[in-house]
C-alpha cells in the first residue's frame, strides 16, 4: 500500500469471519504506525435470521479494536447470475458506495491463499480463460488483499491468538454452493491424492498467469489502437498478424465497444469474428449480441451497434 498517503483512511471489509477479524485487528495495530487512518464495514445481506443483530456485533467488535469510522451498511442480494455472484456483486456495491461517502483511499479485504486457490479451480472449471485463471489480483483501484499469499489456518491462528470471537458462516460450509464444495471436497481429495501444497501450487499458478494475462492485454491495448488508426473499423492486414491471443482480446473489446454486453459475449462469439478475420469467403454479417452487426468490406472490420 505504498500508494497511499499519510492521512488517507483505509476500510476493512470485515464479516466477522476469522479471516477478516484478523485483517481489522492487524489493520487496527499497524494503520497508526504507517500514518493512516483505519476504519471498517460490515456488509449486512439480511440472508440469515439475525443477521442484523450479528452485524451489529461485529461493528462493535472493530469499534473495540479501535477502527474508526465504522458502519454496517444493507446490501440486497437479489440478481442475476445465482446467489453467490448476486451476493458478491451487492457487497462490492455497498463497498464502493461506503467508501465514496467516507472518502476511503482503499478498502481491505480478508482473502487469503486458500480461497485464491479456489478461485483458480472454479474458473478452471468455467472454462474462462486465463484472465480466469489467474485469480484475484492483490490489488485492483481502492480494493486490496494484504493476506492473499497467507494460508487460511495461519490467519486463523493468528484470530484465535487474539482472543477476538469470530464468527463461521454456514454458508461457507453448505454444498449447495459451488465454493464451498471446492473447499470441503475439491482441494482436501486433491491434497490426498498430490500431496500438500495444492493450495499454494494454484496461487503460484493464478500470480503467474496474471502476469501473462496483463502482458497479453497491454499487447491488445497498442494493436487495437493500430488497427482502428483509420477511425473507420478495423484494418485487417494488422489483426491478421497478430497471435490468436491478443487478436481474440482485440476483438472482443471491439465488441464491447460497440454495444455488445459483456455478460453475453461469449468465446463462441469471438471465435466468429476471428474467422471474418482470417478464413473470409465472403460470409457476412455476422449479428452479436446486443444488436451489434460486424461485417468484412474493402480490408475493414466494421462493427456497428444496433440503429
Amino acid at each position: 500500500m505504498r500508494d497511499l498517503e499519510a492521512g488517507d483512511l483505509v476500510l476493512v471489509a470485515c464479516s466477522g469471519g476469522a479471516d477478516s477479524v484478523a485483517l481489522a485487528a492487524a489493520t487496527a495495530f499497524e494503520a497508526s504506525r504507517a500514518g493512516l487512518r483505519a476504519g471498517a464495514v460490515t456488509v449486512d445481506h439480511g440472508l440469515q435470521r439475525g443477521s442484523d443483530v450479528r452485524a451489529a456485533d461485529v461493528a462493535r467488535l472493530c469499534t473495540g479494536l479501535g477502527l474508526n469510522p465504522v458502519e454496517v451498511v444493507q446490501a440486497d442480494a437479489a440478481g442475476p447470475g445465482g446467489p453467490e455472484a448476486a451476493a458478491r456483486d451487492a457487497r462490492y456495491r455497498a463497498l464502493d458506495a461506503a467508501a465514496e461517502r467516507l472518502g476511503a483511499a482503499a478498502v481491505l479485504l480478508g482473502h487469503t491463499l486458500d480461497d485464491q486457490a479456489e478461485t483458480v479451480l472454479l474458473g478452471l472449471a468455467r472454462g474462462s480463460g486465463a484472465r480466469s485463471l489467474a485469480g484475484m489480483p492483490p490489488a485492483r483501484g481502492r480494493y486490496r488483499r494484504p493476506l492473499l499469499g497467507l494460508p487460511r489456518e495461519t490467519v486463523r491462528v493468528a484470530a484465535d491468538a487474539g482472543g477476538h470471537s469470530v464468527w463461521d458462516d454456514p454458508h461457507n460450509a453448505d454444498p449447495a454452493f459451488a465454493r464451498s464444495r471446492v473447499r470441503h471436497d475439491v482441494l482436501p481429495v486433491l491434497e490426498k491424492a498430490l500431496g500438500p501444497g495444492v493450495a499454494s501450487a494454484l496461487a503460484r499458478t493464478a500470480a503467474q498467469l496474471r502476469a501473462d494475462a496483463d502482458a497479453l492485454d497491454s499487447w491488445a491495448t497498442a494493436a487495437l489502437a493500430e488497427a482502428g488508426a483509420g477511425g473507420e473499423g478495423l484494418a485487417v492486414a494488422v489483426l491478421a498478424l497478430l497471435p490468436v491471443a491478443v487478436r481474440g482480446r482485440v476483438l472482443r473489446r471491439a465488441a464491447l465497444a460497440a454495444g455488445c454486453p459483456g455478460t453475453d459475449l461469449s468465446a463462441a462469439h469471438v471465435a466468429e469474428l476471428d474467422r471474418l478475420v482470417t478464413d473470409w469467403h465472403g460470409q457476412g454479417p455476422l449479428h452479436l449480441p446486443g444488436g451489434v452487426r460486424a461485417a468484412r468490406a474493402h480490408g475493414m472490420l466494421l462493427l456497428s451497434g444496433a440503429d
